[in-house]
């Protein structure tokens, strides 16, 4: 480990630099893994490197996505847990790029924290790493950034960004949808990364004994069913662009189910299709949320959804399920104003 930069005036300040290198080595192996044809850089240098293999795609276009874990992360504090955390990371980012039509290549995570803590950081790249390799994409760097006296020693904060490419013809445009067109949901791991501002109120989370078993959640804790990590979607999808005409991907995060539809036309949902996870009907009782409230704001068990041609729906589902996705229909695309009809 490389002490040669060790400043104890820095030090001093509440700034271990050492720290910084031991948890870089103890990363590496997770980084390892992520490895993937096109990374001809290793983590630790001012940038990382990456190759396009751009075989196929004429006309090559980059698509970029980033985003954080958001206020889940309190629940990762509170359960001191933080190996899971990471997925939700990147699978905040990849889903979203999935959704244009690009296929993830490589992704970058950024910690911010109050107290540099090897062991734990080391622990956050795990789960970064993880969600990497169920994307198919290279983790080709990061930061960590240590920030006494701006977080608490306790906390930190988790950013990521991923780059995606896919050619020009095949960027996916909701705007092609038309009337009779059927939506296919991809079922949700839980509540994902999103809507925890609520969660944690309705909750009152750092009141509550969040590793008690929990009738209703199948004797799992509150806890472990709020951090299950979100679900990516990359290699079940994948496989769809090949085979099938895909209008329009939406990942399912708050306003998801509203927010995806073009003037004109209505998502006609049949409630009743919708596989509903206990830990919604535990969140809407518990705060007394109205049903719209909680499809605007949570997924509700349905963690994306894919709109296709109704003739093309049996081959759509079957591929889906072939990789390993328990897909199923949940409504129809028809005119109206409305954006989303729940019946």
């Amino acid at each position: 480990m490389n002490t040669n930069s060790r400043s104890e005036a820095y030090a001093a300040a509440g700034v271990d630099i050492t720290a910084g290198y031991k948890a870089v080595e103890l990363m590496k192996a997770h980084i390892a893994k992520t490895v993937i044809p096109g990374v001809v850089s290793d983590v630790g240098g001012f940038g990382g490197l990456f190759q396009l293999d751009l075989t196929g795609m004429p006309h090559p276009v980059l698509v970029s996505g980033t985003d954080g874990v958001g206020t889940k992360l309190k629940l990762a504090f509170l359960m001191d847990r933080h190996d899971t955390v990471g997925i939700d990371c990147v699978a905040m980012c990849v889903n979203d790029v999935l959704c244009v039509g690009a296929k993830p290549l490589f992704f970058l995570d950024y910690i911010a924290c109050g107290k540099n803590v090897p062991e734990r950081i080391a622990e956050i790249v795990k789960g970064v790493a993880d969600g990497c390799v169920q994307a198919g994409a290279a983790l080709i760097g990061g930061e960590t950034a240590e920030m006494p006296g701006f977080y608490p020693e306790n906390e930190y904060d988790l950013a990521g960004f991923t780059v995606g490419a896919v050619d020009r013809s095949r960027v996916l445009d909701k705007n092609t949808m038309v009337p009779g067109d059927v939506v296919i949901a991809l079922p949700s791991s839980g509540v994902h990364s999103n809507g925890f501002s609520l969660v944690r109120k309705v909750f009152d989370v750092e009141h509550t004994d969040l590793k008690a078993p929990v009738e209703a959640l199948g004797g799992k804790s509150l806890g472990e069913t709020l951090l299950t990590p979100t679900k990516i979607y990359v290699k079940a999808v994948l496989p769809l662009f090949e085979s099938v005409h895909v209008r329009s991907i939406s990942h399912i995060t708050g306003g998801g189910f509203y927010e995806n539809i073009p003037d004109g036309l209505t998502a006609v949902i049949s409630r009743e299709s919708v596989r509903v996870l206990p830990i919604f009907d535990l969140i809407q009782k518990a705060g007394s949320v109205s049903e719209r409230d909680m499809f605007n704001t949570f997924n509700m068990g349905v963690g994306m959804t894919v709109t296709v041609p109704e003739n093309e729906a049996e081959r759509a589902l079957s591929i889906l399920k072939e990789n390993g996705e328990d897909a199923y229909i949940i409504g129809k695309i028809e005119t109206g104003e409305e954006k989303i009809r729940l019946c």
